[in-house]
């Protein structure tokens, strides 16, 4: 661990760039009017079922647009609107003329299927030493053993070169932001998450310090899209408790979004707690069979609130988030019962088909209303 992060990380909070006063945050009339075009978001976190990790879905060598049609085409099948995708920081760097381009033909394979999207530009969750190049197999039995982190820990701790990322964050949203097909950007991902580099005390003082210069750049471009960070721990009642990475990213996102594994009692507090903020909310991840966070429990309350329903994973596989968290160190059989995650087998086939006919339910009467 470097010594001398803590001035360094000061200088970074307190020189983090200004907000251009041509591009704040959106009025509360303008999220809600967003809110209304789109109606009622339901969907999954998207990789495909060939990709271990964000670096291999976008690689050239290793881009699968024939496994996305048809693993999009299953999501507009079971009633799913959108889809939240992960892109990395070190694909623009290989190639950003390339990485734009398959980009490109993503969205045009979501928009054949009526799939919305939410990029997600960076991730503070896993594997804190991303490489570019051939990714590892899957360790057998273990949740995402090969996600990884967008920066890597070493970057995030350079404080003084985090202006390295504007050209990253600047050219995807510039790209695309006026791109209809694209609906809203999800800035960093649990940023504070905390991993086996980074002292848990530290990270989260390193990851603001970063945030603040990626929402200034947002900004900056001014995208006709909204844009969030999402809280992930904690209570969110009252600001007096929030935790300084919470208030920045509640205080600077365009519409409000969370994650909660928990049952539906924790789903309805915390909707109760976020809905005081006077925005729309999307849950960017929620369903944990083992945590008692299902289809059949939460999905409900989420479309009585109509807050945006995004569960974790899709389709089983490389990313083998069937299996729960603690896999890495616990055993589980081939086939864990139940599944922590995803919905979908890799033929097609639910693996439950009670939950997608409730997903199909209750998508069909959001869009009757409507």
């Amino acid at each position: 661990m470097r010594h001398w992060f803590s001035m360094l990380t000061l200088a970074a909070t307190l020189t983090a760039p200004a907000i251009s006063a041509r591009a704040q945050r959106w009025s509360a009339d303008r999220a809600l009017a967003w809110e209304n075009d789109h109606g009622w978001l339901t969907g999954a976190n998207y990789i495909p079922r060939t990709a271990i990790n964000q670096l291999e879905m976008w690689q050239a060598d290793t881009f699968d647009p024939a496994t996305i049609d048809q693993e999009l085409g299953w999501a507009h099948d079971i009633g799913f609107n959108v889809a939240r995708v992960f892109l990395h920081d070190l694909l623009w760097a290989q190639d950003s003329l390339g990485f734009l381009s398959r980009v490109d033909q993503f969205l045009a394979i979501a928009e054949r299927h009526k799939v919305q999207i939410i990029f997600v530009l960076l991730d503070g969750v896993w594997n804190p030493q991303p490489k570019l190049g051939k990714q590892p197999s899957p360790k057998p039995h273990t949740h995402n053993s090969g996600w990884v982190q967008s920066p890597g820990a070493e970057f995030l701790q350079d404080s003084l070169h985090y202006d390295r990322l504007s050209p990253y964050i600047k050219g995807v949203l510039t790209r695309f932001k006026d791109d209809s097909r694209v609906i809203a950007w999800d800035l960093f991902n649990e940023p504070d998450n905390p991993d086996r580099i980074l002292d848990d005390k530290i990270k989260p003082v390193l990851a603001l310090a970063l945030l603040k210069h990626v929402v200034g750049w947002a900004r900056e471009v001014n995208p006709s899209q909204p844009l969030t960070t999402g809280v992930w721990w904690g209570e969110w009642a009252h600001a007096a408790s929030w935790a300084p990475i919470q208030q920045f990213s509640l205080e600077n996102s365009d519409v409000i979004s969370f994650h909660q594994y928990g049952d539906s009692a924790a789903m309805r507090n915390s909707i109760v707690q976020l809905q005081a903020l006077g925005r729309p909310l999307i849950c960017t991840e929620y369903m944990a069979r083992h945590q008692k966070s299902t289809f059949a429990t939460v999905l409900p309350v989420l479309s009585e609130q109509s807050v945006g329903a995004i569960n974790w994973g899709f389709v089983s596989g490389k990313t083998q988030t069937i299996f729960p968290w603690d896999s890495a160190t616990k055993p589980y059989p081939d086939d864990p019962k139940p599944w922590f995650h995803d919905v979908l087998r890799p033929d097609g086939q639910p693996y439950d088909p009670a939950e997608v006919t409730l997903i199909r339910l209750l998508t069909k009467a959001h869009e009757l209303l409507r």
